[in-house]
């Protein structure tokens, strides 16, 4: 990120999360993502508490909100189990600091010429 990008606004996430709660934060990504501009929303999930179907149906709800505006989400601070049901319910989330997943990590190839000895 260089100076000019502005950091994706972070909504934070504490559980337990009733139905009412959903429309609250589903409201409050909306929010956010119509001032900030954004194409992101950073959701810290550490708060959440233990992983469960609740947590799976609130940020599914959430990834559904934000790409209606257009936007995506990456997650902060998720807990391994989460991810692994996020995982089973086909719901592709960013986590905050790995690369996308259209894009291969960052690595050095080498490139052999022909007639170089093998190595």
């Amino acid at each position: 990120m260089d100076a000019k990008t502005p950091a994706a606004p972070v909504l934070v996430l504490a559980g337990p999360v009733t139905r009412e709660g959903v429309r609250r934060l589903c409201d409050d990504m909306r929010r956010l993502l119509a001032e900030a501009g954004a194409r992101t929303v950073v959701c810290d999930v550490g708060g959440l508490g233990p992983p469960g179907l609740g947590a799976v149906d609130l940020l599914a709800r959430l990834l559904l909100t934000a790409r209606r505006a257009g936007a995506g989400i990456r997650l902060r601070d998720p807990d391994p189990a989460l991810l692994t049901l996020l995982d089973l319910a086909g719901l592709p989330f960013q986590v905050e600091g790995q690369p996308e997943q259209r894009e291969p990590p960052g690595r050095v190839q080498e490139a052999v010429e022909p007639g170089d000895p093998p190595p």
